[in-house]
């Protein structure tokens, strides 16, 4: 799950900042790993749902994109130390209370890493967003490129993820692995490559 607020307001290139959105933004992705037909290994994140305080945002990024906003409130309150963020959606499956406290880093309890230099690893930008397109039978490959990327360990207390209550998540027991914290990221997605699926072709 990540968190967004904040920073340079989102925008096209080209596109004066002042015409950006800024919004708040709360998001649920798996790691995913794609083999294209030429044989390349593409490691990235396949959006499961998005969630906006902004209703511009939402309709914008459902007419663009496979990566299935909702209009939500949040609530935001960011002291010295800790953070804590609260969510509400109509549908309730994008619900979330979590709170976040920066000042001390260590790995939960029952954490499936053995330390937080071996959590780090995976807490590292990944280069693609992978989305299904159905017209076209194909895997789109979207590339991010990132500057000042410098995850931090952070303690989480997680009071409320209702998304985990649809199947087949609310089959199984969730697990906080590790929680990280970045901030004043600057980034910009290029261009996707279509992937067709099937015969495999580029």
């Amino acid at each position: 799950m990540d968190l967004a607020g904040g920073g340079a307001p989102l925008r096209p290139v080209g596109v004066p900042a002042a015409l950006g959105q800024d919004f708040f933004l709360s998001g649920y992705r798996i790691f995913s790993r794609f083999r294209t037909a030429a044989g390349r290994s593409l490691r990235g994140l396949r959006i499961l749902r998005s969630d906006t305080d902004r209703t511009l945002m939402a309709l914008g990024g459902n007419l663009l994109t496979h990566y299935n906003y909702h209009r939500c409130q949040a609530t935001v309150v960011d002291s010295s130390s800790c953070l804590h963020v609260s969510v509400r959606t109509v549908d309730g499956l994008g619900t979330l209370d979590v709170r976040a406290d920066r000042s001390r880093q260590m790995l939960p309890a029952g954490s499936t890493f053995w330390s937080l230099r071996d959590a780090r690893r995976f807490a590292g930008p990944l280069l693609f967003t992978f989305d299904h397109e159905a017209e076209t039978n194909s895997m789109l490959a979207i590339r991010a490129t990132r500057t000042n990327w410098q995850p931090a360990p952070i303690v989480v207390d997680v009071w409320r993820i209702a998304f985990f209550d649809q199947p087949p998540f609310n089959r199984c027991t969730p697990t906080l692995a590790a929680a990280f914290y970045v901030h004043d990221v600057d980034y910009r997605w290029e261009r996707g490559v279509r992937y067709v699926l099937g015969d495999r072709k580029e």
